[in-house]
């Protein structure tokens, strides 16, 4: 698996770098946004390590930029830990959102997880282009689905409100996907994570309150997702 790190602090770096070098995957490092823009589509890495504070642009600036051209998996390293911050950047198209400090084992395991989780959504569109979703009870999801103003078209992993298209994260897709599979019904955080991130995922179950919380606003009312309380989420359409 191939890694860009974009990272303008030297000591970090060579650390990461030794340290990713050492877990088996193959590192290239950019200490600017501009330069990091370029390996990016010179490269096309499998996982993109984004530090926000860069020395010639913001690396929200950056993570837009890639987002706009290629569905490549982002982990944003940032010492910045305001839940605007995570929400902004998930909102942005990041995949998840590292607080420095943090431990390299917790990067890797969430790494890991990332790689797993883009693996299976392949195998999935592929099944998906065939049979659709699997529901609750078993029975199949049309790859075309309508739930009121909402249409979730799981082949080409398009969404529409009002015939109107809405950019989702890879992420944001997944999420809004996996609660339209029994509209009404509550999943739980854990089952969440389980399903849309990955069944060892290492980190907080509040990583989807913030993916919420942008898909919601992406949405266009926050009465698409609603929260159970001590529980989890469900999709129903706003009264």
């Amino acid at each position: 698996m191939k890694i860009l790190l974009v990272e303008d602090d030297n000591s970090i770096a060579v650390s990461l770098v030794d340290g990713l070098t050492d877990a088996g995957y193959e590192v290239v490092r950019a200490a600017t946004g501009a330069a990091a823009i370029e390996l990016e589509a010179a490269t096309t890495p499998d996982v993109v390590l984004l530090d926000l504070g860069l020395p010639d642009m913001d690396g929200r600036d950056v993570c837009r930029v890639l987002r706009g051209r290629s569905r490549v998996p982002i982990i944003m390293l940032t010492a910045r830990s305001d839940e605007f911050d995570r929400v902004l950047g998930l909102e942005l198209g990041a995949d998840d959102y590292v607080t420095k400090p943090f431990s390299f084992r917790e990067l890797v395991a969430r790494i890991r997880a990332l790689a797993r989780r883009v693996e299976l959504d392949g195998l999935a569109d592929a099944a998906g282009a065939v049979d659709g979703a699997g529901t609750a009870d078993g029975s199949a999801v049309p790859a075309g689905q309508q739930i009121g103003p909402l249409e979730i078209d799981r082949r080409t992993r398009r969404v529409f409100v009002s015939g109107e298209e809405v950019q989702l994260t890879a992420k944001e897709f997944d999420l809004l996907a996996h609660l339209a599979r029994d509209p009404g019904a509550v999943s739980t955080r854990t089952e969440i994570l389980e399903n849309v991130w990955d069944a060892h995922w290492y980190g907080p179950t509040k990583t989807v309150d913030a993916h919420v919380a942008a898909l919601r606003k992406k949405l266009g009312d926050h009465r698409w997702i609603e929260a159970v309380r001590g529980v989890g989420f469900r999709l129903e359409v706003p009264a």
